[in-house]
C-alpha cells in the first residue's frame, strides 16, 4: 500500500468530448483534457498548474465541444493516450498517494468509467474530496453552487477560460485554499 501524503492536495478538472444532443452512434464521451492544480495544505496557497491533453480513441471533438472548451480535434490529436495520462498522474503527481479533489462527482466518475472501459489502472487513491459539497458546507450555504457561482460568492475572479480543465482546476484550488485558510483561522473543531 502506498504511503498517504497529506502535504499537498491535487485538484483535478477534466474536459470530455460532448455534443449538443445525443451521442453520435459508435462514439462515447472521453476525457480530452486533465487539468491539475497543486494546493499547499498548510498555507492554502496554489503552487502550480498543469494541463494534459488526451487523445480520444472512441469519439471526436464536436463543434459544440470546441465552442464550450476551445479545444479542437487538432489540439487533442497531439495529446497523450488515456493510459499514458493516467500513468503520468501516478508517476509525476503521486496521484495514488495524495488526496485529490474535483468540483462535484463528474470527474471521479469519468475516470472510473473510462478506466474500466479501457482496462487502464485507476490513477488515484481512495481519498477523493467533493469540493462542491465541501465549499457549500464550509460556507453554510443551503445549496451547492457551480464553480463560477462559487467564485462570485467568494469574491474571486474567474482566472482563465471556463471549461478549460487547466484553468478550472486552478480556480477550484483558489476556492479550496480559501476554505483551508478559513478553517485554520477558526481553529480546530471540538466534539
Amino acid at each position: 500500500m502506498a504511503k498517504r501524503l497529506l502535504d499537498l492536495l491535487l485538484v483535478i478538472d477534466v474536459e470530455a468530448t460532448c455534443w449538443n444532443g445525443p451521442i453520435p452512434d459508435g462514439q462515447r464521451s472521453e476525457i480530452i483534457e486533465i487539468g491539475i492544480a497543486t494546493l499547499d495544505v498548510a498555507t492554502g496557497e496554489r503552487i502550480d498548474r498543469h494541463g494534459l491533453l488526451v487523445r480520444p480513441t472512441h469519439s471526436t471533438v464536436s463543434a459544440f465541444c470546441t465552442e464550450l472548451t476551445t479545444l479542437t480535434q487538432a489540439d487533442v490529436d497531439t495529446g497523450h493516450t488515456f493510459a499514458d495520462a493516467c500513468a503520468l498522474l501516478r508517476t509525476e503527481f503521486g496521484a495514488h498517494q495524495r488526496v485529490w479533489a474535483s468540483w462535484g462527482e463528474y470527474d471521479r466518475q469519468a475516470f472510473e468509467r473510462q478506466c474500466a472501459a479501457e482496462g487502464v489502472p485507476y490513477p488515484f487513491g481512495t481519498r477523493h474530496l467533493n469540493a462542491k459539497t465541501l465549499y457549500s458546507l464550509a460556507r453554510g450555504l443551503d445549496r451547492e453552487l457551480g464553480m463560477a457561482g462559487a467564485l462570485t460568492h467568494a469574491g474571486l475572479p474567474l482566472d482563465g477560460t471556463h471549461h478549460r480543465g487547466v484553468d478550472d482546476a486552478w480556480n477550484i484550488a483558489a476556492l479550496l485554499g480559501g476554505v483551508l485558510r478559513a478553517s485554520r483561522r477558526n481553529g480546530p473543531s471540538r466534539p
